[in-house]
């Protein structure tokens, strides 16, 4: 394993996974702007490797001796992965140099974390988690007719978060399900430097759970360097024409979703996330029917 010559060090390599809408954007920045940091924004490696290996490739697929991500040269394969990663990564953060950190934010492409983390079974790894309440309700605003995620819709059509925001909270509950396992595979199984973050945890005292993340991971960053991406990327901080319920920044409210859902959609998104709640959230039945929208 390796390549030859310099660059990005594999154990110098952060992985984030989870799912879109978790803070991922947030956390990812400040760790970019930190010194002797880049931030890899989004590559979609997991998604072009997972998809091909989870969703479209069944058992006997993987087991055909020509299939290209067969179980009989998975070796192979995982090495060609790693090596993939690593020149794209020095071919983009080639000023970073062997003793810097990249940080991979790569919640969306959280269907191949477990191959990534295989990959690289020396790098950092982070599990972001979010109540999944919040991630459906932050899916649904944002894709919304006029809101800022309107323009992903390839097809320029409806979008189901106006159409049917009820089918919407189920698709978004079960993609999220999916994600946040593989992602979770992938952190059990790791066995390189790892940490949970809870979205919460990050808005209620961002520079305590920085601290702690980065204990956790062993990178040494003065508490200093941290306070001052802290204060930089806070929500306080970010200009009021470029946040609101239309906008990437939404709200960063925990429990927002108790206004943004409707007591069926909540509870649509609980019965499908009931494991989910139970590890990370053991307090959510007590939040249960608390909901404030009662629209129809």
């Amino acid at each position: 394993f390796g390549l030859p010559g310099g660059g990005v060090k594999p154990e110098n390599v952060i992985w984030m996974f989870g799912s879109g809408r978790t803070g991922s954007s947030w956390l990812s920045t400040m760790m970019g702007d930190l010194e002797g940091h880049a931030r890899w924004n989004e590559p979609y490696v997991g998604e072009l490797f997972g998809t091909a290996y989870y969703i479209r490739a069944g058992e006997r697929m993987r087991g055909r001796r020509d299939y290209a991500l067969g179980d009989d040269y998975r070796e192979a394969w995982i090495h060609s992965i790693r090596n993939f990663v690593l020149e794209g990564a020095n071919a983009r953060f080639s000023e970073l140099g062997e003793n810097g950190y990249l940080a991979i934010k790569e919640p969306n492409g959280s269907i191949g974390a477990p191959l990534l983390a295989e990959a690289f079974p020396e790098s950092r790894m982070i599990l972001l988690v979010r109540d999944p309440r919040d991630v459906v309700a932050s899916a649904m605003a944002a894709q919304r007719k006029g809101s800022w995620g309107d323009q992903w819709r390839a097809n320029g059509g409806d979008s189901l978060a106006d159409t049917d925001p009820d089918e919407f909270a189920r698709q978004w509950a079960n993609m999220y399900t999916v994600s946040l396992g593989n992602a979770r595979e992938a952190y059990e199984n790791h066995k390189g430097p790892k940490a949970v973050v809870r979205y919460e945890d990050l808005r209620a005292d961002t520079l305590e759970t920085m601290i702690r993340l980065y204990a956790t991971l062993s990178i040494p960053v003065g508490e200093g360097e941290l306070a001052r991406v802290v204060e930089r990327h806070a929500w306080e901080n970010v200009p009021e024409n470029k946040k609101g319920p239309d906008k990437p920044h939404r709200k960063a409210t925990p429990g927002g979703w108790k206004q943004d859902l409707t007591p069926e959609q909540a509870r649509i998104v609980e019965e499908l996330t009931v494991p989910i709640l139970d590890e990370f959230y053991p307090e959510w039945g007590t939040s249960n029917g608390t909901v404030t929208n009662l629209d129809p």
